[in-house]
């Protein structure tokens, strides 16, 4: 772990008994054991924060804002804890504020097609109550049973099935949203179209905390499709995958999701899963479809057909649910195999134009020659949103932490030339911070900087990030 260093590090207790007056004795922590929890996230740096509060409503955060403004102590919001690029981690101390136990389902409307949540939902919970009543809750991030939905607004939380479904964004109709002065704004509604005014649901979304913390989410809500099918394809190497996704598109297909994984990523989560089905060859297509019975009944095969023209090495198609829960396994299986062969998983979450797939996947086996170093790429391959992981080991040496960090320079640089994005979906938090300047204009960096000079003029909400 990387320890920052902090500039509010006490907390007097005349200020410790009036964050106790507004959340209450249990919701307010400062020993130091109990606080290591509250100090990171699955990045590798942590920070030391003097107190976590767990307000329960959007008046209690209100309350604690306005203490913090006074005061000129640092807020950091924290979700679940499972982002992947430090965006909860206290950078400069003082409080973390946790939504944690504003975790209550407080609506799921059939007619409507909504549902009504606190940011401290588990994300994997609301979709089991909405599924419950006929209806789906698309964005299925990889840590869909532990993550936040108040942390999947943060990020702009994507997954597998944002291929044809979308990401967060598309399922958040309203917000309500306290800013570091304490006001308490609605954004949007609860119907399925609003054009009235600014787009401020736009604007919170994926601003990883930066700007003000949700309280309450009205999301929008689908009817749950009746059936699926999983196929899993193996391929000699990923310009035939490449090659098999595009004729997938060419042929009219719109898959609900298609993942891709690399020889690295194969050769591990073989080592790691013995026997658990994995299909021959230095490449792994997945594929899901859903609909109605027969629909999904005849894509399967058409698609079966058309990955077996497509050179697979073998074809596996799943209709029961618990056959397809099994091929998602081998899928969900990757980043587990990679962390157990014991090297340090630089997870890039890198974007390119879909037409660059190859070319990324070419780049990555260029990167691993030049720089000893293992790359392992898997992820969506239907919108481009491939993590690149660069396998470290022994992290903790300064020089090898210097060429791994010029292997990420070389990484981003590529992407960007493609005119590829440094995040899809875990945001840049800490972690990319040092790509920050090449990944966007100055105009537009100043544009950023306008907007939270204008919401957080003292810039006490989550301080020491990319804004």
């Amino acid at each position: 772990m990387t320890k920052l260093t902090t500039k509010h590090n006490t907390l007097s207790a005349s200020r410790r008994q009036a964050l106790v007056a507004i959340c209450g004795e249990k919701a307010v922590i400062t020993d130091p054991e109990k606080l290591a929890a509250f100090a990171g996230d699955k990045w590798f740096a942590v920070g030391r924060p003097v107190a976590a509060v767990l307000p329960k409503t959007a008046e209690e955060v209100a309350a604690v804002f306005r203490l913090a403004a006074r005061w000129g102590v640092p807020v950091t919001p924290r979700g679940a804890g499972f982002g992947y690029v430090g965006g909860c981690v206290p950078v400069q101390g003082g409080i973390v504020l946790s939504t944690m136990r504003m975790n209550r389902i407080r609506e799921i409307s059939v007619p409507d097609f909504v549902a009504v949540v606190g940011p401290g939902v588990i994300t994997g919970d609301l979709q089991r109550a909405v599924r419950e009543k006929g209806l789906f809750y698309p964005p299925d991030p990889a840590s869909l049973n532990d993550c936040s939905i108040g942390g999947n607004i943060a990020t702009n939380a994507g997954g597998p099935k944002c291929l044809k479904y979308g990401v967060t964004r598309h399922y958040i109709l309203g917000l309500e949203v306290v800013l570091p002065d304490g006001s308490i704004v609605r954004c949007g509604g609860r119907t399925h179209k609003n054009k009235t005014g600014f787009d401020f649901v736009g604007l919170f979304t994926g601003s990883e905390g930066l700007l003000g913390v949700v309280t309450e989410a009205t999301l929008r809500l689908l009817p749950h499709p009746p059936a699926r099918a999983v196929l899993s394809a193996g391929f000699r190497d990923m310009p035939a995958a490449a090659r098999a996704i595009g004729k997938v598109f060419a042929a009219g297909f719109l898959p609900a999701a298609l993942e891709v994984a690399d020889r690295f990523t194969l050769d591990a989560a073989r080592a790691y899963r013995p026997g658990a089905g994995f299909p021959p060859g230095a490449a792994h297509l997945l594929l899901e479809v859903d609909g109605q019975p027969a629909s999904v009944k005849s894509e399967a095969r058409a698609l079966s057909a058309l990955l077996k023209g497509a050179a697979a090495t073998r074809v596996t198609v799943a209709t029961t649910p618990r056959d397809c829960e099994a091929l998602w396994g081998l899928r969900r299986a990757f980043s587990e195999s990679l962390k157990a062969t014991g090297l340090r998983k630089l997870n890039e979450d890198v974007v390119v134009p879909r037409g660059r797939l190859v070319d990324l996947t070419r780049f990555a086996g260029r990167l691993q020659k030049s720089t000893g170093f293992p790359v392992a790429c898997f992820g969506h391959a239907g919108d481009g949103n491939i993590h690149v992981n660069i396998m470290v080991g022994d992290y903790e040496n300064p020089a090898i932490r210097t060429r791994a960090d010029r292997a990420l320079d070389e990484l981003f640089a590529q992407i960007l030339a493609w005119g590829g994005a440094i995040t899809g979906e875990h945001g840049v938090g800490l972690a990319k911070m040092r790509w920050w300047e090449a990944a966007l204009t100055p105009a537009t960096r100043t544009l950023h900087a306008r907007v939270k000079h204008a919401l957080d003029p003292l810039g006490t909400l989550n301080p020491g990030k990319f804004v």
